[in-house]
């Protein structure tokens, strides 16, 4: 799996950036179009790296500023189907699936923190069906209402932005779970109170022993375990890029479902189904922020020799 760099370099850093892409060990294809670029006036160069390696040349091409007076374009090709990126990629240390480039990892935290209208319809819809999973006492419904939830993105985006030391991103990913949970649930339970006018909705269908979605309010030890365990799973989700596992994220924690709970005990006014959904939302966001986090701490840490270390036990 290789990385396309498309690079806009500045007539002076030219030289330098050439260099780089010739002698780093992870790159191949490198082309180089002499004051093509038109905005900002530059040159165009180009070359296609393993994924193992692109962070390292992505560090050093940063160390020549060129984030800062040029441009860096990341893509990834659908596929490289040569020899030599056959061999680039047996040649360089790691696997493409574990490779983490914490600028990409960086980008999509900031990207995760941002209050979108699309997040906040996505949250709302979700914590719309839990509601009705807690009202039909169905599990299937349940399932569904975590799949529509999007805060893991802000979740994610906050265990990033405490490993990276972003403490503006940390504030901003909190600030966004929080505001926009505290809407959906609001929103919800005036929907609910409508329909406990319009006789839609009994106080004792949210109050009867609910056995398939009892426990989307009832926190315990095991809550708090799955939490840690799906924060850590998330969080190396997020870094090496594994959007399939995010959707098992997804569907393992009942932060959406205790937030649609939370919804109708504030529209009929029942103490326990408000506290008891509280803590289970509380202890679940909590959970993944502290698994995540320490997960992605220790990528950044030995990442690399996790991997080496992999490779001589287990083989390529």
């Amino acid at each position: 799996m290789l990385v396309h760099f498309r690079l806009t370099v500045p007539t002076d850093l030219t030289d330098a950036v050439r260099e780089v892409l010739l002698t780093h060990d992870c790159a191949t294809n490198v082309t180089v179009q002499l004051g093509v670029v038109a905005r900002p006036e530059g040159d165009l160069l180009e070359c296609d790296a393993a994924r193992e390696g692109a962070g390292s040349l992505l560090t050093t091409l940063k160390r020549l500023d060129l984030d800062k007076r040029g441009g860096i374009v990341l893509t990834a090709p659908t596929g490289t189907p040569f020899l030599g990126a056959r061999e680039l990629e047996a040649n360089t240390p790691g696997h493409p699936d574990d490779a983490v480039i914490w600028e990409a990892v960086e980008a999509k935290a900031y990207d995760g923190a941002v209050p979108t209208l699309s997040f906040l319809i996505f949250l709302v819809l979700a914590v719309v069906l839990a509601a009705i999973a807690v009202v039909t006492d169905s599990s299937v419904l349940v399932i569904g209402a975590m799949v529509v939830g999007p805060e893991f993105s802000a979740i994610g985006s906050a265990c990033a932005g405490i490993a990276l030391g972003r403490w503006s991103l940390v504030g901003r990913s909190l600030r966004l779970l929080v505001l926009s949970f505290a809407f959906a649930v609001v929103v919800v339970a005036v929907l609910a109170l409508l329909a406990s006018v319009t006789g839609m909705l009994t106080v004792e269908e949210v109050t009867r022993p609910r056995p398939n979605t009892g426990f989307i309010w009832h926190p315990d030890r095991w809550s708090f375990i799955v939490a840690l365990v799906a924060g850590a799973a998330g969080a190396l989700a997020l870094a090496i890029e594994r959007s399939a596992t995010m959707v098992g994220v997804f569907i393992s924690v009942t932060t959406v479902p205790a937030a649609g709970n939370l919804a109708l005990g504030l529209a009929v006014w029942d103490r326990g189904e408000i506290t008891g959904s509280l803590a289970q939302l509380g202890l679940n966001i909590a959970g993944m922020i502290v698994a995540g986090t320490l997960v992605l701490m220790l990528v950044r840490a030995s990442w690399p020799s996790l991997m080496t270390t992999a490779e001589r036990m287990f083989g390529r």
